[in-house]
């Protein structure tokens, strides 16, 4: 996934000053960032709830049963 530097960022951020004015813009990164916020906490909770669901569904920790003893070997002559 290839990464954004601060050039490419800084690009964007003319585009959108030349596109939205600098009147808009300070209330579209407003909403920006509150929306981000918003999808981060929902995203935090989703994960908390799937992690407590797999913890409901995990085994207990018990003790290993017994291991099973393997049949005398058979002495039979034939």
């Amino acid at each position: 996934m290839p990464s954004i530097g601060p050039l490419e960022i800084l690009f964007v951020g003319i585009i959108a000053l030349i596109v939205f004015g600098p009147q808009r813009l300070p209330e579209i990164a407003r909403t920006i960032g509150k929306t981000l916020n918003e999808f981060r906490r929902q995203a935090a909770e989703v994960r908390a709830e799937f992690e407590a669901g797999i913890d409901e569904d995990a085994p207990e920790t018990h003790p290993d049963p017994p291991a099973a003893t393997a049949p005398p070997p058979d002495t039979r002559e034939e």
